[in-house]
């Protein structure tokens, strides 16, 4: 396994500035999930320490060593495509061992650590099929097994899981994580689904138009977003988005106005805010509260009632988008109705 770093990195395309001097460390053994909408600059990042794409300027590291010059080959990483990229013409078997082949191994060599792979993966009884006699997922699988058989220091993977389907991909989620322990080695992992970053990731990058938005632990951008960005493309449903305004400040507890809501409340915040300054309360919807005891609370009409089983979405009318609220039990409230609204102050965030 080994730590990558990088260090300013910057990448152009045409003139236009895709990478913007990225920093960041790759933990020796880490699960680190890069995720972001797309463009943002993801997939790029990842073929930069790959080697498939040139950097402008800056470093990346492996174990202490710039790479920045070093061939793909030469980086002792393994890749694993979205498209697979498997030989049609040759077998299961062949497919994982073709790296060992070109490098030369011997016989005896190969054949034990493709048969090693299979058995992690659990293919073993696929390894004399050709690649158009097996499923989405079992293709993956060899793609995997391909990468495992090289023993490389890092695992790279460009969206593996994306021309799965949804049952399928939630299988092979918990298939990585597993291989992830099992092998205990150092992966980076490329998604723009946020679901697979919270669930996969024990790192997540989170990238906007070529730039770190945050990095942390799942559950710290979750919980503990540094903007708007973040707090509304982590999570779902999306995070509910409120305006206010300062009314005036003591120390770091500021007086402030919920437009159309509420007046006069208290919150508490390290931010560098100043009476009259317009701010952003962002509310997760299971922080929001439907007919229940707050201190802050208002009237809203239910435009809409998703039911989905154990637990339901009320859509609540706001001026410029719906307020989403998530009730963990079924519920009587059907459109049309009524109901009191509010939260928790020390359950939302506040972003400038």
């Amino acid at each position: 396994m080994a730590e990558i770093k990088l260090n300013n990195v910057n990448k152009y395309f045409d003139g236009t500035h895709v990478i913007k001097d990225v920093s960041l460390v790759i933990p020796k053994g880490s699960f680190t999930v890069l995720v972001g909408p797309s463009g943002c600059g993801k997939s790029t990042l990842l073929r930069m320490i790959a080697g498939l794409e040139d950097i402008d300027a800056g470093e990346i590291e492996i174990n202490g060593r710039n790479v920045a010059d070093v061939d793909s080959k030469d980086r002792d990483l393994a890749m694993v495509f979205q498209s697979y990229a498997l030989f049609p013409h040759m077998t299961v078997f062949e497919n994982m061992a073709f790296g060992l082949t070109l490098n030369k191994r011997p016989k005896k060599e190969i054949a034990v650590r493709v048969l090693e792979a299979a058995r992690i993966l659990k293919i073993e009884d696929l390894l004399s099929r050709k690649p158009k006699q097996l499923s989405g997922g079992q293709k993956q699988r060899v793609a995997i097994g391909r990468a495992i058989t090289r023993k490389p220091q890092v695992f790279l993977f460009d969206e593996p899981l994306s021309n799965l389907d949804a049952a399928l991909r939630v299988q092979m989620r918990f298939e990585l994580a597993k291989l992830h322990q099992h092998l205990n080695a150092t992966m980076l992992y490329v998604t723009h689904d946020q679901s697979e970053a919270m669930t996969l990731a024990d790192q997540i990058v989170l990238l906007n138009e070529g730039s770190i938005s945050q990095v942390g632990k799942p559950l710290e951008l979750y919980n503990k977003p540094k903007n708007i960005f973040v707090g509304t493309f982590i999570g779902s449903p999306k995070m509910n988005l409120i305006k206010a305004r300062i009314l005036s400040k003591s120390g770091n507890i500021f007086n402030a106005e919920i437009n159309e809501i509420v007046e006069d409340i208290s919150i508490q915040s390290e931010l560098n805010l100043k009476p009259g300054e317009e701010i952003t309360l962002g509310i997760r919807p299971e922080n929001l509260i439907v007919n229940g005891t707050t201190k802050i609370s208002w009237e809203s009409r239910v435009e809409l009632v998703e039911r989905l089983g154990s637990e339901s979405l009320v859509y609540l009318s706001q001026t410029d988008h719906p307020l989403i609220a998530q009730i963990n039990c079924q519920t009587s409230i059907q459109a049309g109705d009524m109901v009191k609204v509010g939260f928790h102050l020390n359950a939302c965030s506040i972003f400038k």
